[in-house]
């Protein structure tokens, strides 16, 4: 089985935004008092989309739920304030990315961010015109750990599951890869996504003849 499409997470595994995600729903949750605290959110909230994030706090902390369309908007503009401010351009990502479309991979970005974010952060770190699709959260009726967004990826470029690799760094993305089919590779952080995992970890797959591990 060969490998023809690799499927990227984008924070955390293109873009180092977990803490950009975190500062942002913060600045947004001290507007009422409800900061959540860095354990909660390593162990409870990282990955989920915001929508999801808010959902819990009201289910947890009476968070009253007439507030989360206000405090999904100021969060997404404490997020592009800190994009804007920090999202660059990183040679480990460019030179993996062109050199997989190169050799002739399709790449895409499936991430439970907003489509204004995910379009935004990969046009801020020069990495969209290696992109043949971008999904977000918004592209589907459920997030991820639920495997729609890259069932759907895989649907658009018109691939199997076991024809694409995915990269993901939290539980989330994790099961959702799982579930999807795909094979995996597992990032600790961004500087893990680079040219070299990537192609050794293809290499592996299409050793053992598409076997999924």
């Amino acid at each position: 089985m060969t490998i023809k499409a690799i499927l990227f997470d984008m924070d955390g595994v293109l873009i180092e935004a977990k803490e950009w995600h975190y500062e942002a729903l913060n600045q947004a949750l001290e507007l009422f008092g409800m900061p959540i605290s860095r354990f909660d959110h390593l162990t409870t909230f990282d990955g989920l989309p915001t929508k999801k994030k808010l959902e819990l706090l009201s289910a947890e902390r009476d968070l009253p739920s007439e507030l989360h369309g206000f405090i999904n908007e100021m969060k997404q503009q404490y997020t592009m304030e800190i994009v804007h401010t920090h999202c660059k351009p990183v040679f480990v990502h460019e030179y993996a990315l062109s050199n997989l479309k190169a050799e002739g991979y399709k790449l895409a970005v499936c991430s439970n961010s907003i489509r204004n974010t995910v379009v935004t952060m990969m046009e801020k770190s020069a990495l969209s015109d290696y992109l043949e699709l971008m999904v977000s959260n918004e592209d589907v009726s459920n997030g991820k750990p639920d495997p729609e967004m890259y069932l759907k990826a895989m649907s658009e470029l018109g691939l199997k599951p076991e024809e694409c690799l995915i990269v993901e760094d939290n539980e989330n993305g994790i099961k959702a890869a799982k579930a999807s089919g795909g094979h995996l590779l597992v990032v600790k952080d961004v500087a893990d996504t680079n040219y070299l995992n990537i192609v050794e970890r293809i290499k592996e797959i299409e050793s053992q003849h598409g076997e999924v591990i």
